[in-house]
């Protein structure tokens, strides 16, 4: 168990922005930062991080947090290990009462797949730098290929020997236990029940995921047998999903957001080749087709994806394949092709890094050019075929989101395939008609249901809409939930919203000194009983703190272990919108700012939650009034009736609200 003073440091240290920074591009929107969540597939930004705050919203799909939050809900951690995650990030040291390989997997089945996935490509490494067979074959493969050494070393490249149990002996030595090397796939159970080595006298590419731990592996044969598999790779376990991970991620992440670029290969040498070429903004599809969740991967760092795939015909093929899935997720695509028979890989170690770099700068083709030309030297002169090339070409233009992107690529295209832009406008049209017709026979997206309902809420604006009062923090996602119906529940809220936002302001009206606006609040609320099982707890805890002579502050709840008080201390903390500098700039007009006053602020807060109760009190009275046969009984709740209509007389009066009943 992590003891309470590291887990503060770890809270204290972490930077949301650097958190979030290391899984989500980021860009700066007024005082907050947005991307594209994580979370759920969006192709606008609606995921906002207030480093202000220390905490994340997106406004689509509703998730937020903290920092340890935005570990868990992303990479499935448990509290201990998200807090684990971010001290290994900020080098802060966890003391651990147990640490051996055997105690912390029985602790945690989830984690052991991780930790035995460490440790082979840890046994990998060393036998590839220290074996006899890993030296003599593994690294003399590499070397005669052109490797360096710090670029294996980089990518924890490694050898497997070609014996039966190598890796199932050293692992059980080191104290792990046979199911996990299963689970992972690392080891199989032939239908004798013997367990032997899957990676058998194969060099090792380990693949990591997102915060660089071992999930998988890929393994190449050294051998010339035409019936052993040039590679195998780990079969999906509860840690790899292989449609869901980019080969190198993890190491070409960074310099994907700095150059904003993507370079897709399809191997796991390519990748390779070109960080040893110094470009490091490169992945790999990891043994698998592109996947559209790969392409969402790269979408969160960068919109440009630049494709350097093989040069023979299967290599374009794959190409062309990809291209149309990338173009419907609204990315960017250049295609690099390389000369027949090369890859990337042997191509950078036949011209080596300087020409390497060169040719990609200068050879860099938009999609549609690339495509289109390679399918019109395939149709030659044939018209049947150039008319199906057209439409071929026209069906991945029909496949970008975005208008004027399409219009663009129309236009270049009638001057490459000759055919007016017209006739290519009318084609493209026609196609994205049938496209939305087969749409419409289907069940609606969550997306299309989002949109009706906000199709179906919209009331228009008599004398037109008004300029703009606010800039969203992001396009139209989802609708955002709608303000609770119940009226106590309202304000109940907007008083603790009130006490995270100012609670420590000091009170500077009525000659009152040395007291905070936090317990200004909570000493007015000691006649008030809140409904609301979250806001009650938020209210009972600051009670209790205040009275242990503590101000809480509101990371104090945004950090709360209890995820529900924690959420709701995030979205009274957040909004999805920001006043829009325009609005004073351009119209020069004023809008009021509720801390410029704070007094009519709190006091705003607190009378309309009091008048809301005391309606309810009014109503309950009213009905037992209704239901009361004593005529002495009557009397009495009469009575009681009319000092809570002056009650509710004189709150009005501060509220400048005039009661006509």
């Amino acid at each position: 168990m992590i003891n309470q003073d590291t887990i503060n440091k770890i809270m204290d240290t972490a930077r949301i922005e650097e958190v979030v920074g290391d899984f989500v591009s980021l860009k700066k929107r007024g005082s907050s930062l947005i991307g594209n969540c994580p979370f759920h597939n969006e192709k606008t930004p609606s995921f906002n991080v207030s480093v202000t705050k220390g905490i994340y919203k997106c406004f689509g799909c509703g998730k937020g947090g903290d920092s340890v939050h935005f570990i868990m809900d992303h990479e499935k951690y448990s509290y201990p290990e998200a807090l684990k995650y971010l001290a290994n990030k900020y080098n802060i040291e966890v003391e651990e009462t147990v640490q051996s390989p055997q105690n912390i997997e029985a602790q945690n089945a989830r984690e052991s797949l991780y930790i035995v996935s460490e440790y082979a490509a840890s046994y990998f490494s060393n036998e590839l730098w220290t074996g006899n067979d890993g030296r003599a074959i593994g690294l003399s493969y590499f070397k005669e290929r052109g490797f360096r050494e710090d670029v294996l070393k980089k990518f924890q490249v490694g050898y497997s020997p070609d014996i039966w149990d190598a890796l199932i002996l050293s692992a059980a030595g080191a104290g792990h236990k046979e199911e996990y090397l299963e689970k992972t796939g690392l080891a199989i159970r032939n239908d004798k029940g013997k367990l032997y080595d899957r990676f058998r006298g194969r060099v090792m590419f380990p693949i990591h995921n997102f915060t660089g731990r071992v999930i998988g592996f890929g393994g190449r044969t050294l051998k010339t047998d035409k019936n052993v598999p040039k590679y195998v790779n780990s079969p999906e376990s509860d840690i790899y999903h292989k449609s869901n991970v980019l080969y190198g991620l993890y190491h070409a992440k960074k310099a994907i957001r700095e150059f904003d670029n993507c370079y897709l290969v399809e191997g796991y040498a390519d990748v390779l080749a070109v960080h040893q070429a110094g470009i490091e903004n490169v992945v790999a599809s990891s043994g698998t087709s592109l996947t559209t969740e790969q392409i969402r991967l790269i979408g969160r760092f960068t919109q440009n994806v630049t494709i350097l795939y093989d040069g023979d015909a299967a290599g374009i093929k794959a190409s062309l394949r990809g291209l149309d899935m990338i173009l419907e997720e609204g990315l960017n695509v250049k295609v690099v092709s390389f000369p027949d028979g090369h890859d990337p890989d042997s191509y950078m170690h036949h011209v080596g890094a300087g020409a390497f770099k060169k040719y990609i700068e200068e050879n860099r083709r938009d999609f549609i050019l690339y495509k289109a030309t390679i399918l019109l030297k395939e149709a030659g002169t044939d018209p049947i075929k150039r008319a199906g090339i057209i439409r071929d070409i026209i069906e991945s233009i029909a496949k970008i989101p975005d208008e004027i992107k399409a219009a663009v690529f129309i236009r270049e295209c009638s001057s490459l395939l000759q055919v007016e832009e017209r006739t290519l406008l009318s084609e493209l049209s026609k196609m994205r008609v049938a496209k939305f017709k087969k749409a419409a026979g289907n069940t609606p997206s969550p997306q299309s249901q989002s949109f009706q309902q906000h199709q179906n809420n919209y009331q228009p604006y008599e004398d037109g809409p008004p300029d703009n009062l606010f800039e969203s923090s992001g396009p139209y996602e989802a609708p955002e939930p709608a303000a609770p119906a119940n009226s106590d529940l309202i304000q109940e809220r907007e008083i603790v919203r009130l006490l995270l936002a100012f609670g420590h302001e000091l009170v500077n009206w009525d000659g009152i000194d040395n007291m905070y606006i936090g317990s200004f609040i909570i000493q007015n609320l000691t006649d008030v009983v809140f409904t609301d099982k979250l806001c009650n707890s938020i209210i009972e805890t600051y009670r209790d703190e205040i009275e242990n002579g503590h101000l809480p502050v509101a990371s104090q709840f945004i950090k709360s272990q209890d995820r529900q008080i924690a959420d709701l201390a995030i979205d009274l903390s957040t909004s999805p919108h920001i006043l829009s500098e325009n609005w004073e700039n351009k119209h020069n007009i004023y809008v009021k700012d509720e801390t410029v006053n704070l007094k009519s602020t709190i006091l705003g807060g607190l009378f309309h939650l009091k008048k809301t109760k005391i309606a309810g009190i009014l109503n309950d009275i009213a009905n037992e009034i209704k239901t009361e046969a004593d005529p002495v009984n009557v009397e009495i709740l009469l009575q009681r009736f009319m000092t809570m209509k002056g009650v509710e007389k004189e709150i009005s009066k501060h509220l400048g609200i005039t009661i006509l009943k």
